[in-house]
């Protein structure tokens, strides 16, 4: 397991890597809802599996279903990092 912290550009790099380079993420978009970023719930499912893959975290289908944006999904991540690191 890794101590590093979650942040915006691990999220923005894991997103473009399951959506292709043509996702538009530039600019402050930590509190633009997933939806307006072009984001569905299954695109969203499988950016938690590949930070669950990468992080070393365990994340929830209800975690993942339940954040609206890069900034609640960043919490959620951090949160279980510091969890696992207690």
């Amino acid at each position: 397991m890794t101590a590093k912290q979650f942040g915006i550009e691990d999220l923005k790099r894991i997103l473009r890597e399951g959506a292709g380079e043509g996702a538009d993420l530039d600019g402050d978009i930590l509190d633009v809802p997933f939806e307006d970023l072009g984001y569905e719930s299954l695109a969203l499912l499988e950016t938690g599996s590949r930070i669950s893959r990468e992080f070393g975290v365990e994340l929830e289908e209800t975690e993942m279903t339940d954040v609206d944006t890069p900034r609640a999904l960043i919490d959620v991540v951090n949160a279980q990092l510091l969890a696992a690191r207690a």
